[in-house]
């Protein structure tokens, strides 16, 4: 059984609902976090899989993964920062709990 570019185009559903689900479900800042970088690696699967099979010779889903790793590597980097000087104040991370912005 060869993988297709269905395959990828599923499994790449499946990893976005996932991700989607936790980052809309969870209550725990970490998490949230953690399922939005789901959210992104299933973009970059479908990405490098479009590459691929579409459009063969040319390598733009190739370079638009790496621009989104590195997106993404940034983001961690200062969400986690926001998140640990948050729970440095407020002594929670629940994001329910934190009303910063709140008047």
């Amino acid at each position: 059984m060869n993988t297709g570019l269905t395959h990828y185009l599923i499994l790449s559903a499946i990893l976005f609902a996932i991700g989607l689900y936790g980052s809309l479900s969870k209550k725990h800042a970490i998490i949230i976090l953690m399922s939005i970088e789901v959210m992104l690696n299933s973009v970059n699967i479908l990405l490098v899989a479009f590459s691929r099979y579409v459009v063969t010779t040319l390598l733009t889903g190739q370079v638009f993964a790496i621009f989104i790793f590195v997106v993404a590597a940034a983001e961690v980097a200062v969400g986690v920062a926001i998140i640990i000087n948050i729970y440095r104040n407020r002594q929670t991370v629940n994001v329910d709990k934190i009303d910063l912005m709140k008047w």
